[in-house]
C-alpha cells in the first residue's frame, strides 16, 4: 500500500510542477524518477517516452502507466497514471473560468508567453541528452538524420517514420 500511495503521491507532483505537455514532463520525469527514486534507468525512460509516443493517448499519462505497471502491476499503473492526471484535472477545473476573464490582460498574456519559451529550452535540454544516450553508433546517427530530414524537410507522417525505423532495426537486427 506505501509503494502505491508513494507511485501516485509521486507522479502527482510530476504533475503539479509540469507546465507545457508531455515532453516538458520528461526532465522532471527523468530527476524524480532516474536519479531521486531510481525506479527506472535513463535508458528505461528514453524507452519508455519512445513507445508513449507511438502509442495512442498523452505521452505522460502513457509513460506513468508503464512504470506504475512496472512497480507494483496493474494497481501501481493506476496509481501512477490517476496521480499524473489529478493535478491537471483540478488545476483546469478551478481556473476554467478564471482563465476567460483574463486571458486579454497584458500580464496573464506575458506570463504565458515566458512559460512557452521555458517550455521549449526544457524541451530541447531533454532531445540533447536523449540524442547523446541513443545515439550509439553510425547506424542509428543515420537512422537519426534521416527520421529527421523525413519529418521537417519531406513532413512524413510520424507513424510513417516510426514504422520504417520498427522495419529497419529488424532487418538490421536480423543481419547483424
Amino acid at each position: 500500500m506505501l509503494l502505491l500511495w508513494n507511485l501516485f503521491s509521486t507522479f502527482f507532483k510530476i504533475g503539479l510542477f509540469t507546465f507545457g505537455g508531455g515532453y516538458a514532463m520528461i526532465p522532471l520525469l527523468q530527476a524524480e524518477l532516474v536519479e531521486r527514486k531510481k525506479w527506472i534507468t535513463e535508458e528505461e525512460i528514453m524507452d519508455y517516452c519512445s513507445i508513449g509516443q507511438c502509442t495512442p493517448g498523452i505521452i505522460a499519462v502513457n509513460v506513468a502507466t508503464f512504470i506504475g505497471y512496472k512497480k507494483k502491476k496493474i494497481s501501481g499503473a493506476l496509481a501512477a497514471t490517476i496521480g499524473i492526471v489529478t493535478p491537471s484535472f483540478l488545476i483546469i477545473l478551478a481556473l476554467a473560468n478564471i482563465i476567460q476573464l483574463y486571458i486579454e490582460n497584458a500580464y496573464v498574456s506575458h506570463t504565458f508567453a515566458g512559460i512557452r519559451i521555458v517550455v521549449i529550452a526544457l524541451i530541447a535540454d531533454v532531445v540533447l541528452k536523449m540524442i547523446k544516450k541513443a545515439v550509439n553508433d553510425l547506424f542509428q546517427g543515420i537512422i537519426f538524420i534521416l527520421a529527421i530530414v523525413t519529418l521537417i524537410i519531406f513532413n512524413f507522417s510520424p507513424a510513417v517514420i516510426v514504422a520504417a525505423a520498427v522495419f529497419v532495426g529488424l532487418v538490421a537486427g536480423k543481419i547483424k
